[in-house]
């Protein structure tokens, strides 16, 4: 097994420690939380573990390996490339995304202006969220997602709590729906027209503008664009079939989202939350939901440490479970 180019993110002294944890659980790691004077932590399949200076996994607090200003400075540093005065509009928003769509939390002291958050200094917590490619992540749910009496894709939402993998989901739907791994839609057999909208550069994990994991040949990227203005745009410049956005919830988001479904293109999306009772509680996607907007709710959650299914139609009908109860490890 060689090395995960996520390592390259961390400072020699952290990277070390955490290349001597077992090849197995290093390979399935989701999240590595890195704060100042307080034990080093990873998370696996929703649960924690606290990591000793020797690589040794403990629930122990007092054994962990506690990370020095100096750690963070170092990593602050690696992930901004040496230049965090660049990153202004990601620590507006708390997170910075790099190479390799993984995904870097930011915890420290705010800086207002106007009442709002202007910025983040002293930052001394981080989350860094591990993003994986998990080819045939979407194999169970596409057969539901086609049409085949009318050779489309439908609308859909995906619904999950965080790290319940909808990224991972969206990726591998955006992959096959655009190689043409969907049947008989479209009857060519030559894969659709995909546009992603990564606001947070976390679907395709763009470099400079180019997708890093593999999102299917015909698929187009707006990365870092905000998701409502991005759809708009795809829409006027890029003609997609299918519209992929991730983590929808605010009224201009549900605007974009019916502007496109009445324009003929489809619509998979996600959204956060662990029921369709939830949504009710947000007005946007309330509204989507009471006009039945979108043909196929898929609710992720989690089952023996992997991630399972439930799939409902537009009136809320159970549809079918996962297989089994489980479908890939997020």
């Amino acid at each position: 097994m060689t090395n995960p180019n996520w390592l390259e993110l961390f400072p020699d002294r952290i990277k070390s420690i955490l290349l001597e944890l077992p090849r197995d659980h290093l390979a399935r790691l989701e999240e590595v939380r890195l704060r100042e004077g307080r034990p080093l932590e990873v998370n696996e399949s929703g649960g924690h573990r606290f990591v000793t200076g020797q690589g040794m996994l403990t629930l122990d607090e007092d054994k962990a390996y506690r990370p020095s200003r100096d750690d963070g400075r170092r990593f602050l540093d690696l992930i901004s490339n040496h230049s965090l005065y660049t990153l202004e509009e990601e620590l507006r928003k708390g997170f910075i995304t790099v190479p390799g769509g993984h995904r870097i939390g930011l915890a420290g002291r705010t800086v207002l202006s106007g009442g709002k958050v202007e910025h983040i200094r002293d930052i001394s917590g981080f989350n860094i969220r591990i993003a994986r490619e998990v080819r045939g992540a979407g194999d169970e749910i596409l057969p539901y997602l086609r049409d085949d009496k009318e050779r489309r894709i439908k609308h859909a939402l995906i619904i999950s709590p965080p790290q319940h993998g909808k990224t991972t989901l969206l990726r591998d739907l955006a992959r096959q729906i655009s190689s043409g791994k969907i049947g008989e839609v479209p009857p060519s057999g030559l894969g659709m027209k995909v546009g992603i909208i990564d606001e947070r550069s976390e679907i395709a994990g763009s470099l400079r503008g180019v997708p890093t994991f593999d999102v299917g040949p015909r698929t187009d990227v707006m990365d870092a664009c905000p998701k409502a203005e991005g759809m708009m745009m795809m829409i006027r410049s890029m003609s997609p079939d299918v519209l992929i956005v991730d983590e929808i919830g605010r009224e201009e988001d549900a605007e974009a989202v019916t502007e496109a479904l009445n324009a003929g293109i489809t619509v998979i999306a996600s959204a956060h939350g662990s029921s369709l009772e939830e949504l009710q509680n947000r007005p946007a996607l309330k509204r989507l939901a009471d006009n039945r907007m979108f043909e196929l709710y898929v609710l992720l959650h989690r089952s023996r440490g992997k991630t399972a299914f439930r799939l409902m139609d537009r009136q809320m009908r159970v549809l079918q479970l996962s297989a089994k109860g489980e479908a890939w490890h997020a």
